[in-house]
């Protein structure tokens, strides 16, 4: 519960910064873009790792970085060759962002209709 605290507030803290915060210039958007994607799939990556009751802050925050830092060098080698080589990084974060998500969606969906069968199999003994 502590972890979707903390992931709420930094959410409202981001958007709350990134209203505020100066355009970034074109030359830079493509490396943020990378990084910001890198860094919500180790985010995505956490939360189903506390679903898991296998998270580890020290993995979490090695992964949030070096993805980021990992995914901006891929940027800034593919520019120097020519070639679009932060594309794969792109298809592998947002591959991992919907398999942790899809994940995230399942255990949300059991725990809910758990308390709903819960709820009616209370009621149905009660009218017994």
């Amino acid at each position: 519960m502590m972890t979707l605290i903390a992931i709420l507030i930094g959410c409202i803290l981001g958007a709350i910064i990134g209203i505020n915060a100066p355009m970034i210039s074109y030359t830079y958007s493509s490396y943020l873009a990378i990084a910001i994607i890198a860094a919500l799939d180790s985010v995505f990556g956490g939360i189903t790792s506390v679903i898991k009751k296998n998270f580890d802050l020290k993995i979490f925050i090695t992964g949030f970085f070096g993805n980021a830092i990992l995914s901006i060098l891929l940027t800034i080698l593919g520019q120097k060759l020519n070639v679009d080589i932060y594309l794969a990084a792109i298809v592998v974060f947002v591959g991992r962002m919907f398999t942790n998500l899809a994940i995230i969606r399942r255990y949300y969906i059991e725990k809910w209709l758990n308390k709903i069968g819960k709820a009616k199999n209370s009621e149905n003994t009660e009218n017994s």
